[in-house]
């Protein structure tokens, strides 16, 4: 399966956005490594880094959300909470030996809908936010 970056799911603010792609890019090699049957050490060490992923963009995102008072930060940090479960159970059921094929197939399935969904839906509204708020701040300064 090949997952690409598209400028439809851009938010409009460049931090967010570079962190988006990277996401796109590590997500789509974790599916092409699950996918071509690469051993048990990329699978694993793409996961690694979308653990260390989500600590770093989440953390980003939800400093960004208190600090403007967006008003659905409880809603968003939940979505972030779910999705590091789904991805954490997924990861326990490659390390279990789930089949490779059915592994994908869940992992495309979550990875798309947080991508597209999440991405293309929340985060579009968190950047609109964002970008009003910073927008105000300066009118308001100056």
């Amino acid at each position: 399966m090949g997952i690409t970056w598209s400028k439809i799911l851009s938010t409009g603010l460049p931090w967010q956005d570079a962190q988006h792609i990277e996401l796109f890019n590590r997500v789509g090699a974790l599916l092409d490594a699950i996918n071509k049957g690469q051993g048990a050490e990329e699978v694993e060490g793409l996961f690694t880094f979308l653990d260390e992923y989500f600590v770093f963009h989440f953390a980003a995102e939800e400093e960004a959300m208190h600090g403007a008072n967006y008003p659905d930060t409880t809603k968003h940090m939940t979505e972030h909470h779910k999705f590091i479960d789904d991805v954490a159970r997924l990861r326990r059921e490659g390390i279990s030996g789930s089949p490779a094929a059915e592994l994908i197939k869940k992992m495309e399935g979550a990875m798309v809908d947080w991508l597209v969904n999440h991405i293309g839906g929340m985060d579009k509204e968190l950047g609109g936010f964002l970008i009003k708020f910073e927008h105000t701040k300066k009118v308001e300064q100056g």
